[in-house]
């Protein structure tokens, strides 16, 4: 089985044609989904063109209307479950701020534990070209996380990710239905709280140099509330006895670091 990669788009013709091929040329024999919500700037036409020089190991998933980072990441997980031949996919962004060299790093992770996150917040990982705004909006973000649910994870919206797939057919689509950050931490707190264990990779995380953010007020909003909203199905989920257990996470392991 190969690994397959799920990468959502919109408007990322600046991109996903060097994405594509950068994946296509790791020692890992990746397959790529890419979900892509009726970019107007020809993204897919690119895809296609990767889908000839790449039969069989490129795949497009066309969807009608921008609906959300979350409910694309949905759509490609699901159709990576019906096809019943991939058993680790990894989730990462079109625009270079997930370095792709980084994959096989995150399916290694999955030797160790169910999920592998991409961490920019353990020993060994960081951010490059962030205003000190942002870095710092973000660190706080996660530490409120922390915070409020209880979770060690020091990368909870973080959205470079390899999971199991029998990680993925545990959880609840009708939990995870945020758009953006909130979604990452929801997929991760649900999967803890079904008893899975997490490693987390370090990584440097780069700010895009190509194409538009997708970033917004409304995004972070939606996080913030979302995790409150969060807190009490997890207290729903401990009444039934399923608790999120701090004691699988393993923080930042060293034979997996950046060489």
């Amino acid at each position: 089985m190969r690994p397959l990669v799920v990468i959502p788009t919109y408007n990322e013709a600046d991109n996903i044609g060097r994405l594509l091929d950068v994946l296509m040329s790791l020692v890992v024999e990746f397959e790529v989904l890419v979900v892509d919500d009726s970019s107007r700037d020809g993204t897919d036409k690119l895809v296609k063109e990767a889908q000839e020089k790449h039969p069989n190991r490129v795949h497009l998933l066309s969807r009608p209307a921008k609906q959300g980072l979350g409910a694309a990441y949905v759509a490609g997980f699901k159709w990576a479950i019906a096809q019943e031949s991939y058993d680790r996919v990894v989730q990462m962004d079109a625009d270079f701020s997930h370095d792709p060299q980084d994959a096989p790093r995150l399916i290694q992770g999955l030797e160790m534990a169910d999920i592998a996150i991409g961490s920019r917040y353990v020993h060994g990982g960081g951010v490059i070209d962030w205003s000190l705004r942002r870095e710092a909006l973000s660190r706080w973000g996660n530490a409120y996380a922390r915070m409020v649910l209880g979770a060690k994870v020091r990368d909870l919206t973080g959205g470079f990710k390899a999971w199991k797939v029998d990680t993925l057919k545990g959880l609840d689509w009708e939990l995870c239905s945020a758009s953006g950050y909130g979604f990452q931490i929801q997929t991760t707190v649900h999967a803890m709280c079904n008893g899975a264990s997490i490693v987390e990779i370090p990584i440097i995380f780069r700010d895009r140099t190509e194409g538009e953010s997708k970033m917004h007020g409304g995004i972070i909003t939606e996080a913030l509330l979302g995790v409150v909203k969060l807190r009490r199905q997890i207290r729903e989920l401990e009444s039934k006895g399923k608790l999120v257990d701090d004691e699988s996470v393993h923080i930042n392991k060293p034979d997996l670091d950046r060489g």
